[in-house]
């Protein structure tokens, strides 16, 4: 009788199979549903590109330089590209440390774009308080774009904010979820303290309910959010609909209109560097120029009367 013997090597794990253990890993770590969402897209368009059920070992660079030229075939936006591949080179990096792969690879530089910003102009149609008798969905976009315009925060800070995280009487709000995980406190303006009353006498709500609710009192998703505001700014004429560009409204109305210093900015903003911030400062520094007899020291005192003396 013959004895055989088994020769052939255990499979190597998958891509695909690998990247779910990857996941699993994120989870541990805390990460947001959003950023899960990420990397969970990433495996999507990966799999267009490449075959992910093949071994993890069969990937190399030349792979992936094939990847980032197929995606710009496919008239992805340089920016889009190169947050996949930030993407995929945290995914390498947890795979040097579980010793699965010694693969290195580039990211890609952003090119910087064109800010979109509301003008005043638009900011006046959004901002002009809806009639009472208006649908509790209107009211409350009109009310959550005050609130961006006076926060400048993120929409997931926006959609997770409690009814207990708003302090009417110190004039402030906390938000606890961010994208940095740090807690942030945020003033209210004397304006968007009325507005808020006004706003929680209608909505209601334990301290544990969302102060941006839907029609039901349960939490607005990203797409409600996102197409309420859109159907919102429609209806006035405003053509825009992002929400983000609300966040960058505030930024350069605080930097040019309202003489706010890049620090507080980055405070209120949440900003972990001042990367960011003084990309708004750069951006925004022509605007800045303009007025600035009245915010230069050295207008401000020249500007002092002196007693002749005879």
């Amino acid at each position: 009788m013959k004895l055989r013997i088994r020769t052939d090597e255990p499979k190597s794990e998958s891509l695909e199979d690998v990247f779910a253990s990857f996941i699993i890993h994120k989870v541990a770590c805390n990460n947001s549903p959003a950023t899960l969402n990420n990397y969970k897209d990433l495996l999507r368009t990966l799999s267009k590109y490449t075959d992910v059920t093949a071994p993890l070992e069969d990937l190399t660079k030349r792979k992936l330089d094939g990847i980032v030229v197929a995606m710009r075939n496919n008239g992805l936006a340089n920016n889009s590209i190169a947050t996949y591949v930030r993407e995929i080179n945290t995914f390498l990096s947890w795979c040097r440390e579980e010793g699965l792969i010694t693969l290195q690879w580039h990211n890609i530089q952003e090119r910087e774009t064109v800010i979109e910003i509301y003008s005043d102009e638009e900011l006046a149609r959004l901002l002009k308080r809806p009639p009472a008798n208006c649908q509790f969905t209107i009211f409350r976009s009109w009310v959550i774009i005050c609130f961006l315009m006076n926060c400048g925060c993120r929409s997931a800070s926006l959609r997770a904010v409690l009814n207990k995280d708003v302090d009417l009487n110190k004039k402030q709000v906390t938000f606890r979820h961010t994208k940095t995980k740090k807690i942030q406190v945020v003033p209210l303006c004397s304006q968007m303290v009325s507005i808020l009353k006004e706003y929680t006498s209608i909505r209601k709500g334990g301290q544990e309910a969302f102060l941006f609710c839907d029609q039901y009192g349960e939490q607005l998703s990203e797409s409600a959010l996102r197409q309420s505001i859109a159907r919102y700014n429609r209806a006035r004429g405003v053509s825009k609909t992002s929400i983000h560009a609300f966040r960058h409204t505030f930024a350069h109305k605080y930097l040019v209109d309202c003489h706010g210093n890049a620090l507080t900015l980055q405070k209120i903003l949440g900003h972990s560097t001042l990367r960011m911030t003084r990309r708004y400062c750069e951006l925004f520094d022509q605007d800045i120029s303009e007025g600035y007899d009245e915010n230069s020291p050295l207008a401000q005192v020249l500007k002092v009367k002196r007693k002749i003396q005879k």
